[in-house]
């Protein structure tokens, strides 16, 4: 994967993220040994806590809910709040390095915008 962001609910197999170079997954870790199953050699493995990963995961199973009528996907989806800490974020570091650094531009550009508009000096 080098862009984008999918959803593992099934089982995944040796050697997870090998060569992936961007993008994010969110795999479900209900045996809660999925890092001997991920290469971890590139990617950072963590908890799903930031909300936007949070609302796009819930956004992204709601889809695959409405599309094939999942039962996984509607029990998740009802018991919320037991499922969301057994899901494990996946990004490459250099992925997760890129998206940082377009983030602390944004906010440079937003601040600059601040002090270039008289509008908002008191």
């Amino acid at each position: 994967m080098t862009g984008g962001r999918v959803v593992i609910l099934g089982k995944t197999g040796r050697n997870f993220a090998a060569g992936m170079s961007g993008g994010i997954a969110y795999v479900l870790d209900t045996d809660g040994n999925f890092d001997y199953f991920c290469n971890k050699g590139l990617v950072e493995l963590s908890a799903v806590e930031d909300k936007t990963d949070i609302r796009d995961l819930q956004e992204m199973i709601s889809q695959h809910l409405a599309h094939t009528q999942s039962l996984l996907a509607s029990t998740i989806l009802t018991n919320w709040d037991e499922y969301l800490p057994k899901f494990v974020k996946v990004i490459p570091f250099e992925y997760k390095k890129v998206l940082e650094e377009q983030k602390l531009r944004a906010l440079e550009l937003k601040l600059q915008q601040t002090e270039d508009n008289p509008a908002h000096h008191y």
